[in-house]
């Protein structure tokens, strides 16, 4: 007779928690890195200034800790999306210092990674039923959404990084990279 040990690893909630501090970090070292006096820019009329961008950053966490952590919603139809994010869509408008967006970014990425690190896996299979919009699945997992918030935010920053190399700066991820390839070509061959 023979014993099989099944060594699984899984994704839970201090990993969601821990990944989207990561992304949070990253973003909030953006906004530490342009000056305050570039966060009118905007690549073109018609899509957010750097300002804008981070705000928005700052309320994406909103509407999924509403959705999960407040109301705890099983099905989606009836939330009233656009009464939610109305007023955060607006404050985006609002003329917000550089150390009111860095508070604005700290204070929820702190809210809400401390939300996500205590959830149990129960809470986060559970299915939540979407609105029968054309091409919406029936039902995503609760983990899917949360996981969502954090996707939300690097589609942003990578919008971001790209806004920092018109106001010629190089992005500090881009700066890490840089340096560590420089390491790595300066290793002699064959050695780690």
């Amino acid at each position: 007779m023979s014993s099989t040990i099944i060594i699984m690893n899984y994704y839970g909630a201090k990993d969601l928690a821990a990944s989207f501090r990561t992304v949070r970090n990253n973003t909030i070292k953006i906004a530490e890195e342009i000056d305050e006096s570039k966060y009118d820019f905007r690549a073109t009329p018609d899509t957010r200034s750097v300002r804008e961008y981070l705000i928005h950053i700052a309320h994406l966490t909103d509407v999924p800790y509403e959705i999960h952590g407040v109301q705890k919603r099983t099905v989606l139809a009836g939330f009233d999306y656009m009464g939610f994010i109305g007023p955060r869509i607006a404050d985006e408008k609002n003329p917000h210092s550089k150390a009111e967006v860095l508070k604005m970014l700290t204070a929820s990425r702190d809210l809400f990674g401390n939300w996500l690190e205590g959830l149990s896996d129960d809470f986060l299979g559970q299915a939540i039923e979407m609105p029968p919009y054309p091409n919406n699945p029936p039902t995503k997992t609760r983990f899917e959404m949360l996981l969502g918030t954090k996707e939300h935010e690097m589609h942003h920053r990578g919008q971001l990084m790209i806004l920092e190399r018109m106001i010629g700066m190089v992005p500090h991820l881009t700066r890490r990279m840089q340096e560590m390839m420089a390491q790595a070509q300066a290793q002699p061959a064959g050695k780690a």
